[in-house]
């Protein structure tokens, strides 16, 4: 770390989009940089709300660090290669140029009076994001509803502990397909040098829908090339239901509602089949707009078997894709529901 000029970012007053573009969802992100603003690699992964440290250690934190330097060892010669790390051009520049957060915030925090209240946090910029589309009634693109997917999306799973090892390949995945095996050493991705699992994620999120993307690994001391082939709905697989910013998608999608896929056991029990939508109310909004589903009728464990013309599996995330996608703020949505064995039918009035 004494080879490093650290900088510490603790609130997003103000912030950079220019520069600054990483997971807003985290908890904890790095970026590698020159002076001259050049990235060299981002670090900071996450995949589960209670558990923010399950995708990083310290150790793959170290690994990052070393490549980082070894990088800047050889900038600016190596300057072509890292192209793609460079951040895109955002929608707005600052987090309250968004509509949705004009206006709020100050520049900087009130240290002198309410220091908690006038802290913008980084959750709040993918949360404007998504308002800008749904305030226009638009449908939120699935880069924006399905942000920074981990790699698990496409079927690999990396070891926390290292730079970028995979730790496991999901049997008849994309990445199974495409030949990846446990143990390859990621080493580029999309032609860019990789430092951690943070930049894999950098690559599926600028990544269209469909997408080839072009892989290097190391195995057996060998450097091999391959390639991952990704159909066009790949995003929408991506779970988003533990991301702070989903708070915020359940208030415009289910009225405040938190939905779990119901068990193999409440699957039999309800008669329903696999394949079947079913989706328990784990939860229900008490307050203000996510209080919305509660004053629609749903309660706790009702188990929703229809949405518009949706009877198939969906998960919370794929359902509010599809939600907010194809049906705007103001529409009333027909919802069929299990409740002690008999079906209800109600109304979700869209946010």
């Amino acid at each position: 770390m004494d080879q490093f000029i650290c900088v510490r970012l603790v609130q997003a007053n103000a912030m950079d989009l220019t520069l600054f573009q990483f997971d807003y969802d985290l908890t904890f992100a790095a970026f590698f940089m020159n002076a001259d603003k050049t990235i060299y690699g981002r670090f900071g992964s996450r995949s589960d709300r209670k558990d923010a440290t399950k995708d990083i250690s310290m150790e793959g934190f170290r690994g990052a660090l070393s490549a980082a330097l070894e990088m800047h060892k050889g900038y600016p010669a190596n300057k072509a290669s890292i192209a793609g790390k460079q951040p895109r051009t955002p929608r707005f520049n600052t987090p309250d140029e968004y509509p949705s957060l004009k206006g709020k915030y100050q520049p900087t925090l009130d240290y002198e009076g309410k220091v908690v209240q006038s802290c913008m946090h980084c959750h709040q910029v993918r949360e404007a994001e998504r308002s800008f589309f749904r305030a226009d009634h638009k449908p939120i693109p699935d880069e924006v509803l399905y942000p920074w997917p981990m790699l698990d999306v496409v079927g690999l799973r990396f070891d926390p502990k290292e730079k970028a090892k995979v730790k496991s390949v999901a049997k008849g995945s994309s990445a199974a397909i495409a030949g990846f095996k446990a143990g390859d050493e990621m080493l580029m991705f999309e032609g860019q040098p990789v430092l951690s699992i943070a930049d894999l994620q950098w690559v599926l999120q600028s990544a269209p829908q469909p997408s080839t993307l072009k892989a290097r690994v190391l195995r057996d001391r060998k450097q091999l090339d391959l390639t991952l082939n990704l159909k066009a709905d790949w995003r929408r697989h991506t779970d988003i239901s533990w991301r702070a910013t989903t708070w915020d998608l359940r208030r415009m999608a289910s009225g405040g509602l938190v939905l779990m896929d119901a068990t193999l056991d409440e699957r039999r029990k309800a008669k329903l089949a696999e394949s079947d939508l079913g989706l328990r109310v784990e939860y229900v909004g008490q307050y203000g707009d996510h209080a919305v589903g509660k004053k629609a009728g749903f309660t706790k464990d009702d188990i929703i078997v229809r949405v518009a013309d949706q009877t198939g599996h969906m998960t919370e995330s794929e359902l509010f894709g599809y939600l907010l996608q194809n049906k705007m703020a103001g529409t009333r949505v027909p919802v069929t529901v299990l409740r002690a064995g008999s079906r209800v039918d109600l109304e979700l009035p869209m946010q």
